[in-house]
């Protein structure tokens, strides 16, 4: 992989490239909370070995990218879109294949309609529609959200405390028909710590606001869209992929048996296959 700092909207943003620029580019745009890691090394190399240019990043407020104190974000969620087609300007890349995990997967649905000639298809993965929250879909298990409460009366100058949190956060993401990956959590963990300006900092996107143009605009995207969501997904339950695909034009929905709301090893091959299936060019 090759990493670039770039600037782009205003921030300077910390990317890493695979393959070749010569190919179609797809971009990798990660969830909240997470830097660019969390897209494993190995499956980025491995779409790029398909044919493709792979472009993960450090959204703001994660890895080594801008960085906010604590609680007081200076941006919104049409600033983190705009940080993306950026990302693509620097790299001189006019159209792009996007891939969102999570908060990713909105802010593609986002940029499929603010930019849709830079657009070239959607991969949506554990994502959900773009609206304010629909009362008839389920919420997000009350455990997680009580185990990160928990996070304020952590000693976050205790790196081995503060590593133990983090992967047990991502152990209660995991679907149960998936054995948990704990080795490879740390890692990636221990990677993503060694080289964040602010873990505290990452939090800043649950405080997110911005976006209000498009909501409920999902319906309107016009581009190829595969939507890829777990059956056990504690964060966005499996019926928000449901609707999701049920709400873009087109729109194919590939199920992950009891998968949560992660990027297992054991789904690397269909996620890239799904990618790659994806028209190389429009």
């Amino acid at each position: 992989m090759n990493e670039r700092m770039v600037k782009a909207n205003g921030a300077d943003l910390c990317t890493g490239a695979f393959g070749s620029p010569a190919d179609p580019c797809v971009l990798l745009i990660m969830g909240a909370c997470a830097s660019m890691l969390w897209w494993p090394e190995e499956l980025c190399a491995r779409i790029a070995r398909a044919g493709r240019f792979v472009i993960r990043y450090d959204q703001r407020d994660t890895g080594r990218s801008t960085t906010c104190p604590p609680g007081q974000p200076n941006y919104s969620l049409d600033d983190l879109a705009e940080d993306a087609m950026g990302i693509l300007d620097a790299y001189k890349i006019v159209k792009a294949h996007i891939a969102g995990m999570s908060l990713g997967g909105m802010i593609g649905q986002i940029l499929a309609l603010s930019h849709p000639e830079r657009v070239l298809s959607l991969t949506l993965v554990s994502s959900g529609i773009f609206a304010p929250p629909n009362p008839e879909l389920p919420t997000i298990d009350e455990k997680i959200l009580a185990y990160h409460r928990s996070a304020t009366s952590l000693d976050w100058s205790d790196q081995a405390a503060v590593m133990d949190y983090m992967v047990n956060g991502w152990r209660l993401l995991s679907g149960n028909a998936r054995p948990f990956q704990e080795a490879d959590i740390r890692a990636i963990g221990e990677a993503e710590a060694a080289r964040t300006v602010n873990p505290m900092s990452m939090f800043n996107h649950a405080l997110l606001k911005g976006g209000e143009t498009w909501y409920g605009k999902t319906g309107q995207i016009a581009v190829p869209t595969v939507v890829i969501h777990g059956t056990d997904d504690p964060v966005l339950p499996y019926p928000h992929g449901v609707a999701l695909a049920a709400h873009i034009p087109g729109a194919r929905l590939l199920t992950l048996e009891g998968a949560g709301h992660e990027l297992h090893r054991s789904d690397w091959d269909s996620l890239a296959a799904a990618i790659l299936k994806q028209p190389a060019s429009c």
